[in-house]
This record gives C-alpha cells, structure tokens and sequence, in this order.
C-alpha cells in the first residue's frame, strides 16, 4: 500500500514539473513572466536551477548600440533559429561580369542563389515575441541581416536578433533602433551570393559559445545575453523576477534616502504572489 501511495505521488510531483517546468508552457506565458528581465537575475535563476555558466554568451556578443534612457535595445522572447555556412561552389557564374552584356547572367545568377541557396525561409516562423537567433559565424564576410530585412522580421513581430555577426548597413540599423547583438568584429559587408548557404532553420545552432534550441527564452541586456532552456523556463524567470523586485525595493530605498529622482527602474511592480498567480504558475517556485 505505502509502495503505491509513493508511486502515486513520484506520479504527481513529475506531473507538476512537466506542467509548471517544461515545454508546454505557452510562448505567452513566458513573454509575459520575462517582460523586463534583467541578464543578470536570469543567469542567477539559471544557477539555482544547477545550470552553472550554461547559457551565457561570450561577452563578444554585445548590443550593437544602447538606449540608456528608455532601455529600448533589451529585449526577452521566444528563440526562432537559422544556420548559414560558408559555400563550397563556385563564386562567379562562370561568365565574364565586367562584360555589360552578362549582366543578365548576373542577374540570373544573383537570383538563383538569394531563392534557392541563401534565402529566409526561418521568417515564416517569426511572431510576436520572437527573437531571431543566426548561427552564421565563417560564412565569408557575407551580409546576411541588413537594413531593410531586419524591418520585415520586426513587422512580422521579432522583438531582436542575436547572431554571430554577418550585419550590416549598421548606420541605418542603429538610426531605425533595431535591438541587435553580435560580434562587431564579425560583421558583413558583401551580399550573400557566392558566398554563403542556408543550412537549415529552426534546428539547435551555437551563438557565443551557447547552444539555442527554438522556442527556448533568451534574454539581452547591456550585460550580454543569456538563453534559458524551454524545460526550466518557468522556474528561472520566476526567481529572476523574486530577485529583480528585491533589488527594486532595495534600490529604491536608497534613491529616497539620497534625495535621487526615481526613474522606471525602482517603480515596483506587481509582488511576486500577484505576478505569479496572475500567470497560473506556483506561488513559491523552489517549494
């Protein structure tokens, strides 16, 4: 009898791991619970969790520019990924191009590869919330993310980007405010053709040393960026949101006590009881 009463309750408690903890937790749910989280209390939740300097990029991948007035490059949601290699085929259309009379040779070619080779069939899967994740480091100084094609995925609902480099028209990308970070180092000038290949989309792929599965959270401030697996998703945002309303609170006595002008940053917001509840998550998650 105790043998089954154990087993009914090994049952329950994975049942509310699995429910609370894991990948069938709505996209919305955790838009909502990472809303305005900080790098370094979600790195905190991770360490609690067991995941020791798990998820958090070399600090090479850094915001392309910062807003430190409104915070407007940070950014949390939803990974959606896609991998670019360098090409093994030949760079040129095996025609003369300084010949104006092969520039529909050119033409042709240069189409070619932008809808069968190099495309962004990953944008299909870009919503509201979604962060584009490129693993495209070594792909020869090809451009990927310019301009124009990084305004289509915000349209589309992408909240930022992460990616190994391969950016570019960085003038115009700062000026429109679009929250990218990467290895300035790393960044592309060319246009794919010639140079780069799709490999394949919303499949794992390695950004600053860090694995990033679809649909796992990541998180980008001026400290980095960090990536918490889906199945612990829950559980992490929900400590980095006890230990943000801490610090707060804490911050907040002292501008009072220094006579120092409150800005959004020590404006409490919900408890942590109210927040979660709210959710449909557990009160207390470490219980």
């Amino acid at each position: 009898m105790k043998k089954v009463v154990l087993l009914s309750m090994i049952i329950t408690l994975m049942n509310f791991n699995l429910s609370y903890g894991q990948a069938d937790v709505s996209d919305e749910v955790l838009l909502e619970l990472y809303r305005g989280a900080r790098v370094s209390d979600v790195v905190d939740g991770m360490v609690t969790c067991g995941y020791m300097d798990v998820g958090v990029m070399d600090t090479k991948i850094a915001p392309l520019w910062k807003d430190v007035k409104d915070m407007s490059h940070r950014f949390s949601g939803i990974a959606v990924t896609a991998k670019y290699g360098p090409t093994n085929r030949p760079k040129h259309p095996g025609a003369d191009l300084t010949n104006p009379e092969n520039y529909q040779v050119y033409r042709k070619w240069r189409g070619m590869w932008y809808s069968q080779l190099s495309g962004e069939p990953f944008s299909k899967h870009i919503k509201h919330g979604s962060v584009v994740v490129i693993d495209n480091k070594d792909d020869n100084d090809a451009g990927t993310t310019g301009s124009k094609n990084i305004l289509d995925w915000q349209e589309k609902g992408a909240v930022g980007l992460v990616t190994a480099g391969g950016v570019r028209d960085i003038d115009e990308i700062i000026l429109q405010k679009n929250p990218v970070y990467m290895d300035y180092f790393e960044r592309g000038r060319g246009e794919r053709i010639g140079r780069n290949e799709l490999i394949d989309v919303q499949i794992p792929v390695v950004v600053g040393g860090v694995l990033v599965y679809p649909g796992d959270v990541v998180v980008a401030d001026s400290d980095g960026v960090v990536v918490v697996p889906r199945k612990v998703a829950v559980r992490v945002g929900q400590i980095a949101y006890m230990e943000l309303i801490d610090d707060m609170r804490g911050r907040r006595a002292y501008f009072e006590s220094l006579g120092m002008e409150s800005n959004p940053t020590v404006e409490i917001k919900e408890t942590p009881a109210e927040f979660f509840k709210r959710l449909g998550l557990p009160e207390d998650p470490n219980k």
